[in-house]
């Protein structure tokens, strides 16, 4: 007894944990559900539980945003408590938010306890890697959810196309995961620390071996941004995948990674700016030309875009090459209304699918703005806020990014986003000349199809208004989004 009282124990700030552990509650919730509620209520219950518990994790991170005035580490150096994990976790719960309002009305999904419970476990690990403050638990979050979301894809076991995707996120993304966990043990025999400041301080940033795990840990977090050429995995995961859980992997696990990213390269490797600062202008580059000719040619709308999310994520990687303020605050803006858009959009193609009962081509999409007026409105201002036009605020986002390039001198990487915004014009705008100026054909007889219209998804439209009012307002609220993002960058050191 006097052995254990003399242990000395760390403080821990159950306040920056709660969000995270709002979303295990409702995850362990959704999972009691699934065994003791009746099939007939059981769908109710599971997504009640998980929106209430994406809602609690935004609102409590608010909390822990308006609460912390300057950065602090927690639980042995181990996570941080700043603004810049705060504001990603109210995103993420936005997101998350989002996407249970937008699976409610799917009825063919036979382990509904069990994909909620998962949705709130995936997001209660990017809550929590977000707020990573050393390798170990950089590596701790991104497992987690990853291990959900490999689950996730192949959750439709009746589709040969989601245990397809599964299996190659599976394989593919432990690959990239045993490259960033390599090229952390590389740092780690390098410098002898873990921590992101530690790191920062340590002797040893000369070291070959320093330099080359800073390389494999860039190229583990490009696997999870789907940056080019890192993207492989991601037109045939999103094409497979349910697509309400590609709409989550699309916009949640982007919005986290690409905020580790900034997270771990401006606190852990200041130093060697001139050399990760380049490699992202490679990756910004590769990322909007292997997205953007790629996206021209898919009939598949979910291929399409899933290609479009290697551009986007082309365009955030111009915001980290930029290394300033600007840029930081540039990236956290520009994930606003990207991500809205990205869960609106798969918002859409899921309830067309419903309607078909097939998987939705651009042919697929003929006449919907006519027969789905808010279908097709919503879809119009997602393809617009992708494409850069003003009045949304994916044009803002991109100005904002091009800005923070032109302040660091990146001008030829200006020029380079201005070229391939033009090229994605085409492949957008395709998507709305179908919606508007193709005569649409009647619904194939399916068993989804047969009875006339679809049935009204009150969820979903809701889903789809939000979305609508995050990436207009966005455009006409930017300086107070803009001030936030700029208060939470401020935080790190620059």
């Amino acid at each position: 007894m006097i052995v254990a009282a003399s242990i000395a124990t760390p403080d821990v700030d159950w306040a920056a944990l709660a969000p995270t552990l709002a979303l295990l509650a409702a995850s362990a919730l959704c999972l009691l559900g699934a065994v003791l509620f009746p099939s007939d209520s059981r769908r109710l219950f599971s997504a009640v539980v998980a929106f209430a518990g994406f809602v609690a994790a935004g609102i409590l991170a608010a909390g822990v945003y308006a609460d912390t005035p300057d950065g602090a580490s927690l639980i042995a150096d181990s996570m941080t408590r700043d603004r810049l994990a705060a504001l990603a976790q109210i995103l993420l719960a936005g997101i998350g938010a989002l996407v249970v309002l937008g699976s409610h009305g799917d009825r063919r999904r036979e382990h509904v306890g069990e994909y909620y419970a998962l949705l709130t476990a995936a997001g209660a690990g990017m809550v929590f890697f977000v707020s990573a403050g050393n390798l170990m638990t950089l590596f701790l979050g991104l497992e987690w959810f990853s291990i959900a979301l490999y689950v996730l894809c192949a959750l439709d076991t009746h589709r040969e196309q989601s245990l397809e995707a599964g299996l190659k996120y599976l394989v593919i993304g432990a690959f990239g995961s045993a490259i960033l966990l390599f090229g952390s043990a590389l740092v780690y025999g390098a410098t002898g620390e873990l921590g992101f400041d530690a790191i920062r301080d340590a002797p040893g940033a000369d070291d070959p071996l320093f330099v080359t795990g800073l390389a494999m840990i860039l190229a583990g977090l490009a696997f999870k941004v789907s940056a080019a050429p890192f993207h492989m995995w991601t037109p045939d995961v999103y094409e497979g995948a349910p697509t309400p859980v590609t709409a989550f992997m699309a916009a949640a696990t982007k919005a986290a990674a690409f905020v580790v990213t900034w997270r771990v390269l401006v606190t852990a490797f200041p130093e060697q700016a001139e050399i990760w600062t380049v490699a992202a202008a490679a990756l910004a580059c590769a990322s909007l030309v292997i997205g953007n000719l790629a996206a021209l040619v898919q009939d598949d709308v979910k291929r399409m875009l899933a290609y479009s999310s290697v551009s986007q994520a082309g365009f955030l990687m111009i915001a980290v090459a930029a290394n300033n303020e600007s840029g930081g605050s540039a990236l956290l803006y520009f994930l606003i209304p990207y991500t809205a858009a990205t869960v609106g959009a798969f918002a859409v193609v899921s309830a067309r699918e419903r309607e078909l009962g097939r998987p939705v081509d651009v042919a697929s999409l003929a006449g919907l703005g006519w027969e789905q007026p808010l279908h097709g409105v919503a879809m119009w201002v997602f393809m617009l806020s992708f494409a850069g036009f003003p009045l949304t605020g994916g044009f803002l986002g991109k100005f904002t990014v091009f800005t923070a390039a032109y302040e660091s001198g990146w001008w030829w990487l200006i020029v380079v986003g201005v070229v391939f915004t033009a090229v994605s014009i085409a492949y957008y705008l395709g998507i709305v000349r179908s919606m508007y100026m193709r005569a649409g054909s009647a619904p194939e007889a399916t068993p989804v199809a047969v009875g006339g219209s679809p049935p009204v998804d009150r969820a979903l439209d809701l889903t789809l208004l939000a979305a609508i009012a995050v990436v207009v307002g966005s455009f006409f609220a930017v300086q107070p989004l803009f001030d936030l993002a700029s208060d939470a960058i401020s935080q790190l050191p620059l």
